[in-house]
């Protein structure tokens, strides 16, 4: 093949991709900022609002309870399948993996039929824990929902932790769990933190299993997703587009956080063990 040709398939194959780059980001922007431009103006009455300031208080007391939860989980749950050999465990990768796949609104469907039909959910709701219309349901909602994507973030960090280290650590006398604080938490620290940054943006937005099992009730059930979709619903924009755009300007806000704290994390990790 002369230069030529060679020359001109690369040039065509750049132009491409930066086509399709240009393509995808215009696309994401244009359709970002037609959200932005009609919901900024009416940004501050709305958030004066009862509703809306009701809606902002459910969203990120349920958010952060349930990313708390998906850390007390994903962490031991992480750390044994990237560590542990046992049998069934591809069986069990792809059980934990489910709800990745399901479509949120059947995996709200599940945990319907799980705590509002079987002996089980009866005896917890007997007991005064009740998931069925209320906030407990959103969190659990967003706990089933977003737990998978930690335990993946995390065991993809755990996976890259040469685990020699914590063998070395336990010749010096270390047990396996003051290893494991010691040496893989700290190294999978960056992990950690891009995994809680994400997991909450997650279960802010969380909408279809939440509505399942939560319901949609103003000023009971109703986190910013519920508060948009109530308000499109019936016609009052100015509160639906608010809500929009401060669902899009804190998810944009966390993927900068994302970025910037997983890259900080990274490098303190390695100071302080290095």
């Amino acid at each position: 093949m002369e230069k030529s040709e060679v020359r001109g398939q690369n040039i065509l194959f750049t132009a491409v991709i930066s086509i399709s780059i240009a393509f995808l980001t215009g696309f994401i922007i244009l359709a970002i900022s037609m959200v932005l431009l009609k919901g900024l103006p009416n940004m501050i009455p709305s958030i004066l609002s009862r509703e809306i300031q009701f809606a902002i208080k459910l969203s990120f007391l349920t958010s952060v309870i349930s990313t708390l939860l998906c850390i007390a989980i994903a962490v031991p749950v992480s750390y044994g399948m990237s560590r542990l050999e046992f049998f069934g465990k591809r069986f069990v990768s792809t059980v934990l993996d489910i709800p990745i796949a399901l479509p949120p609104i059947v995996s709200g469907v599940a945990l319907l039929l799980l705590f509002g039909t079987t002996e089980f959910g009866h005896a917890l709701a007997a007991r005064g824990i009740q998931f069925i219309f209320t906030p407990l349901g959103i969190i659990l909602a967003q706990f089933f929902v977003n737990v998978p994507y930690m335990i993946k973030v995390l065991g993809s960090t755990m996976n890259d932790i040469d685990p020699r280290m914590e063998f070395v650590a336990r010749t010096l006398g270390c047990s396996r769990l003051q290893a494991f604080f010691k040496i893989t938490l700290p190294l999978a620290r960056s992990g950690l933190m891009a995994g809680i940054v994400i997991t909450w943006a997650r279960a802010l937005g969380e909408f279809g299993a939440a509505l399942m099992l939560a319901g949609a009730t103003r000023l009971k059930t109703e986190t910013l997703p519920v508060s948009l979709f109530l308000n499109m619903s019936c016609g009052d924009l100015k509160l639906a587009l608010a809500a929009a755009s401060l669902l899009i300007i804190i998810s944009v806000l966390s993927l900068f956080l994302f970025e910037i704290m997983g890259g900080k994390q990274y490098e303190l990790s390695r100071s302080s063990l290095y």
